[in-house]
């Protein structure tokens, strides 16, 4: 088995409006090969995650990879992580505005609310169940991409249409050019 780097599903692909199934086998080779898939797919690109809709899977699997990158160079290293049938609950009611983009809606970035501190429950690719709490941009990442499982991108969290940018102009933001 080896793993795939996949094409990334576009706004308007049908696959990013469905609300994902949950996995009932984790150790399924479809299933194990959808994680290699997902590592692969991500790797290829800016990103620092990605949900299985975003390639064409409609199963609740992510990954989060946060690191550095042209598109987040501030983003803390984390290792990558694949997250099976993900759950999460605020574990503190404050949410900021924070700077998101998508690998599925390429040259566009906005402000989008998200809670800060967030206590994650999911499986892993052996089956075993796991807690993790998340705060600040990893937080961030993992709501991001948890939205993808019930069919929802990031604009559509977007709470003005005023706080909807192009990736230049976040580029120049983000150099200090305003």
């Amino acid at each position: 088995m080896s793993a795939t780097s996949r094409t990334i599903a576009q706004l308007g692909a049908p696959v990013l409006r469905q609300i994902a199934v949950a996995v009932e086998n984790v150790k399924a080779p479809q299933i194990q090969e959808l994680a290699e898939d997902l590592f692969a797919t991500l790797a290829d690109t800016e990103g620092v995650g990605l949900a299985a809709p975003q390639i064409g899977e409609s199963v609740r699997m992510m990954v989060i990879a946060s690191r550095p990158t042209p598109r987040y160079p501030s983003a803390p290293l984390m290792q990558p992580t694949l997250l099976i049938n993900p759950s999460f609950k605020a574990l503190s009611e404050i949410r900021e505005k924070g700077w998101e983009g998508c690998l599925s809606i390429p040259g566009i970035r906005a402000q989008v609310p998200r809670y800060t501190k967030i206590a994650v429950s999911y499986v892993d690719s052996q089956g075993q169940s796991l807690q993790l709490t998340l705060e600040n941009f990893i937080a961030r990442v993992f709501q991001h991409e948890y939205d993808h499982l019930d069919g929802l991108v990031y604009l559509d969290r977007v709470e003005n249409n005023r706080d909807i940018i192009t990736e230049q102009e976040f580029q120049k933001l983000i150099a200090g050019g305003r």
